[in-house]
Parts: C-alpha cells; sequence; structure tokens
C-alpha cells in the first residue's frame, strides 16, 4: 500500500494531539508551553546582571525536571502596520500632517526594503510524563467494562496529570517572576499556531502577545 505524502511528512511530527492546552506526545508524554517578556539585560548596571544572573541560577536549580527554552526568531511584517498609517494620512486634518506621515511611511517602507525587522519570541516549554493509574490500567484492560467507564476514567486521569502539569508550569512562572519575566502559559489555538508556525518557518507572521 502506497504511503502519500501527507501520511508521510506526519511520522516526523511528535505530536499526537492538543487538548486543553496540553501538547500531548505520541509517546504518551506531555508538555505545557509559557511565553515569555524578555530582559534587555545590555542595559542594565553590572550588580543587577549578576542579581539576576544569580537568580536564574538558583531558579534553575530548584527544578527537579527538565525544561526547554525555545527562542523563536522571524521576520516582522509591517504591512498591516503600513496600512493602518496610510488610512490614517487621508484622516488629517492639515495638509502638513498628511505630508509628515507620508513622509514618515515612506521611511519605513524603504528601511524595511533594505532590513529585516526581526522579532524574537521566548518560550519555555514544561514536559510531564504521566504514570498510568489503577483507574486507567482497569479501563484498558478490563473488556467487561463500557465504554462510557472506560471514558470516564481516561478523563479522570487526564485530568490529574493535567493539574500535575499545571503545577510545574505554576513553579516555573513563579521563577521567572523572581528575575523580572513575565511568563504565561498558552492555551489550544495559540499552541496550534505556534506548532504551525515552527513547521511552516517561511510563512510571515504576527508573534503571540503576552497583553491579553
Amino acid at each position: 500500500m502506497a504511503v502519500t505524502s501527507s501520511n508521510a511528512t506526519q511520522q516526523f511530527v511528535p505530536v499526537k494531539e492538543i487538548r486543553n492546552g496540553v501538547i500531548i506526545l505520541k509517546d504518551g508524554s506531555y508538555r505545557g508551553v509559557l511565553i515569555c517578556s524578555s530582559i534587555n539585560f545590555g542595559l542594565k548596571s553590572t550588580d543587577e546582571q549578576h542579581a539576576i544572573t544569580l537568580g536564574f541560577q538558583s531558579f534553575l536549580n530548584t527544578l527537579d525536571f527538565s525544561i526547554q527554552i525555545l527562542i523563536n526568531s522571524r521576520r516582522m511584517d509591517l504591512r498591516p502596520y503600513l496600512a493602518l498609517l496610510e488610512e490614517k494620512s487621508a484622516e488629517q486634518k492639515t495638509e502638513l500632517m498628511r505630508v509628515q506621515l507620508h513622509e514618515y511611511i515612506e521611511f519605513v517602507r524603504s528601511f524595511t526594503d533594505q532590513a529585516n525587522i526581526m522579532t524574537k519570541s521566548f518560550y519555555v516549554i514544561v514536559p510531564y510524563a504521566p504514570r498510568f493509574s489503577a483507574a486507567a490500567a482497569s479501563a484498558g484492560f478490563l473488556h467487561r467494562k463500557s465504554a462510557a467507564t472506560n471514558t470516564a476514567a481516561a478523563e479522570s486521569t487526564f485530568a490529574e496529570d493535567q493539574a500535575q502539569l499545571e503545577q510545574r508550569l505554576t513553579l516555573v512562572g513563579a521563577g521567572l517572576a523572581g528575575i523580572g519575566v513575565r511568563a504565561v502559559s498558552l492555551g489550544t489555538e495559540e499552541e496550534i499556531e505556534l506548532l504551525y508556525r515552527a513547521f511552516n518557518p517561511g510563512e510571515l507572521e504576527n508573534p503571540i502577545r503576552l497583553d491579553k
């Protein structure tokens, strides 16, 4: 039986599904994702830089599980911004303001044509490997159980494992807050967007925002 191109591609994607903000991999393990703000480390004083470094070191030492730090760099698409400025230009009441705004639009357009303006997004990926509970084992191996019973047991197990993952996310978020980094958990739609961009790096999209 021939394997289609779509099926062949899916074999290299480790994600099974995304459920209630939890990324479930094909091996059964879970992943939660935090999007993080940045710190302008270079503008800090020497003492502040030292404090941030020690704080981050202390944060890492408190973790009893691994984390993954992801930095996503991509070209910024300023076309919507320029289109908005074009609309505002027509609303200006004086000719001077229209001319100045037009010159600014041309400056931004020429600048972006000559240089790639990049935006960076920072993520922390937190793992959790669920362990099969007695309820899950019973639901999987006792065939006399009804489908409704098996589904209920599976949902209960998922809720427990999700709570464990959320505790880890809260712990990581609190640790990052200690060094001045704001961290927000991604929901299902945002994680789908992140994964889509990861597998389609050539497309221009706006980054996920923290102000929500």
